[in-house]
């Protein structure tokens, strides 16, 4: 079991809190009016082995009945992101592993009416202290396209160091694609990603 979930994250009126069944209208609404702005990072399903069917693409419900089993087996965070109570994103940590490891790694993405206001930094702060701090967790990693900037800033911003690539690592937008890999460690983020966050915000506009 997970001692880590069910939980709810919050920092203003940013709120990180577990996927649902009832999010279903909400959340289909947003990706639907975000599937330009998505589709260069999102996953895909790659072609089936000759002489197989294609897997189809799971429904929201197979995705969160997914989801919600991962999180009771400890694999998992899969959380919503709402902005002033509204759902405007995704967030989930994913491949957490314990033992001798204690990782995980962290996949995101935000509505673009949303983008560029500190929402996306805020919440992967939240969960990255989660992380370390209550789960015990050693090490985060983030796996971006080098052609996904935005993505990119967001973890600079918090100190995610840069590790290399991992050529043809996903299957994104059809075809497998290089990521760049960025992490951190508990120890380099013993102040706290969130305090570390509203430091670089709150500096003098020439200091940044």
């Amino acid at each position: 079991m997970n001692a880590g979930w069910p939980v709810e994250l919050a920092e203003g009126d940013i709120v990180l809190r577990p996927i649902r069944r009832r999010d279903q209208a909400e959340w289909q609404e947003v990706s639907r009016r975000n599937r330009d702005w998505l589709r260069r990072w999102e996953a895909t399903v790659p072609p089936a082995p000759p002489g197989r069917a294609p897997l189809p693409r799971p429904t929201y419900r197979q995705m969160v009945r997914y989801l919600r089993a991962e999180a009771a087996a400890g694999r998992m965070l899969p959380f919503v992101l709402l902005h002033q109570g509204r759902l405007v994103g995704q967030l989930t940590v994913g491949g957490i592993t314990w033992g001798s490891m204690c990782s995980a790694n962290v996949g995101y993405w935000v509505d673009e009416a949303v983008a560029g206001r500190g929402i996306m930094p805020t919440a992967v702060a939240l969960a990255v202290d989660h992380c370390f701090r209550d789960l015990g967790l050693h090490r985060v990693e983030v796996c971006i396209r080098p052609e996904n900037r935005p993505s990119r800033r967001v973890v600079e911003k918090l100190g995610f160091r840069e590790e290399g690539v991992r050529p043809r690592y996903l299957h994104i937008d059809g075809d497998w694609r290089d990521h760049l890999v960025y992490a951190l460690t508990a120890e380099e983020a013993a102040d706290g990603l969130l305090r570390r966050w509203h430091a670089l915000r709150n500096r003098p506009p020439y200091d940044n």
